[in-house]
């Protein structure tokens, strides 16, 4: 069950941090949407599924991978705060979890790549569980382009439950860019994979765009006014 006293603490606590720890700006191309909501990110590192609830007062829940959910404390959180675990073999469970909350006009948050994207630079190809959410559910899905410096990126090894090591790049201080784009919709047959592969593309490339606008936002050359939410 989930805890939504702790899923607000914890945003609080988020928001502070990255107050006092990121120079975070969002840039919002639209007003996210009223009722159900799909939020698609790209993936430049570990730290973004903390920062995406800072995006609205909404409870969102995140598809975040398994291997998290495995690590002491961070198990915990995650699990009371009503995140969706990610475990390799098992991805139906988690986008019948995701579906299920969008049809109760929830707000959820996916990373299309699945995992973090290439240190050097660019991005993943998408994944097909945004699209097929779109599809099964009518819900609009909002583009959400992160880029903050990743060579200051730090490489973190953690001990996992079963003894078992894990590593991901986490981004901890710094300017912190986010462009929140316009809706899209994607209707079609969830089970035509071509269908559901040429959304995706299209998905992933409008958040690629946007992603590059914070980038160029960021380096000052995309004069549009920022607004902070």
């Amino acid at each position: 069950m989930r805890n939504r006293f702790l899923y607000r603490l914890t945003r609080h606590t988020i928001r502070a941090y990255a107050q006092l720890l990121f120079r975070l700006r969002i840039h919002w191309r639209a007003p996210l949407p009223p009722g159900r909501k799909l939020i698609a990110a790209n993936h430049p590192s570990c730290t973004d599924p903390f920062v995406i609830p800072l995006l609205t007062k909404l409870e969102i829940r995140i598809l975040i991978t398994g291997k998290a959910f495995k690590v002491p404390l961070f198990n915990d959180l995650l699990r009371r705060c009503g995140q969706i675990p990610v475990v390799p073999g098992s991805g139906r469970d988690a986008l019948d979890q995701a579906r299920e909350c969008l049809e109760a006009d929830g707000t959820v948050a996916i990373f299309p790549e699945g995992h973090i994207s290439p240190q050097e630079g660019g991005h993943l190809p998408a994944r097909p569980g945004a699209v097929r959410l779109a599809m099964l559910t009518g819900t609009p899905v909002i583009p959400v382009g992160i880029h903050y410096p990743r060579e200051k990126s730090i490489r973190i090894k953690s001990r996992i439950a079963g003894g078992e090591e894990s590593d991901g790049y986490w981004y901890l201080a710094g300017p912190y860019q986010v462009t929140v784009g316009e809706p899209m919709y994607f209707s079609g047959d969830p089970d035509d994979h071509q269908q559901v592969e040429e959304a995706s593309l299209l998905l992933m490339e409008e958040i690629a765009h946007l992603a590059e606008e914070s980038r160029l936002r960021m380096h000052n050359l995309f004069p549009v006014p920022v607004t902070v939410d």
